[in-house]
């Protein structure tokens, strides 16, 4: 596949500003969307740039500014913080002189990219933000994801009684191992782009491999 570089006006200047905005966005104390999950997304989102030929200028600041206002799990607001998210980050973006031309192209790449939304990715730059976020829930990252949510949401890692869910209802709001039955081993039928679907099968198998490990241990 012939590749090409991901470019934006003036990338330095711009990757440097969001880089600093969204230190101060994401604290570190929800560790499953802080800082260095935003770096992995952006990271993420360059390199699928870089093979599926996506407009970088829409991608960058979406995939910095996904998640501007995180709204909590259970929270009935929820199905909405994407759309939240894009409204607040136009306007930072009008504040620090973005090019408008891309303001539409930035706002539905950062609506469509939460699962609980449910919107379509209805464009490519769109969906490789979608995918770079569901990438960073699989994976080692992925792992650790799940267990540092389950912490903050003292939901203990497994059910003490039936860990494999044989003779009761996955329930991830209540076991941490449940989330990847229930949510996570799917995400991968949710991918657009082949880049990310053969990303997302290699970080499935790890989680799988992760797994059988867990039911030697407990």
């Amino acid at each position: 596949m012939e590749n090409h570089t991901p470019t934006v006006h003036d990338e330095k200047k711009w990757f440097q500003l969001f880089s600093n905005k969204a230190r101060v966005l994401y604290p570190p104390t929800d560790p499953a969307h802080d800082y260095l999950h935003i770096m992995r997304v952006v990271n993420t989102a360059k390199n699928l740039c870089l093979h599926e030929k996506a407009d970088w200028n829409v991608v960058l600041p979406a995939a910095f500014f996904h998640d501007y206002i995180n709204v909590p799990k259970g929270d009935p607001r929820r199905p909405y913080a994407s759309q939240l998210s894009a409204e607040a980050a136009i306007e930072y973006l009008k504040s620090v002189g973005y090019p408008e031309k891309y303001y539409e192209a930035i706002r539905h790449a950062i609506e469509a990219h939460s699962y609980s939304a449910n919107i379509k990715a209805t464009t490519l730059e769109a969906q490789i933000v979608q995918d770079a976020d569901r990438l960073d829930s699989l994976g080692a990252i992925g792992i650790a994801r799940c267990f540092a949510t389950s912490t903050m949401m003292s939901r203990p890692f497994y059910a003490e009684e039936d860990p494999w869910a044989e003779s009761r209802s996955l329930d991830d709001k209540s076991y941490g191992i449940d989330h990847f039955f229930q949510k996570l081993f799917k995400l991968v039928d949710h991918l657009n782009t082949p880049t990310a679907k053969k990303e997302g099968e290699h970080r499935i198998a790890f989680i799988k491999t992760y797994l059988e490990q867990i039911k030697r241990e407990i």
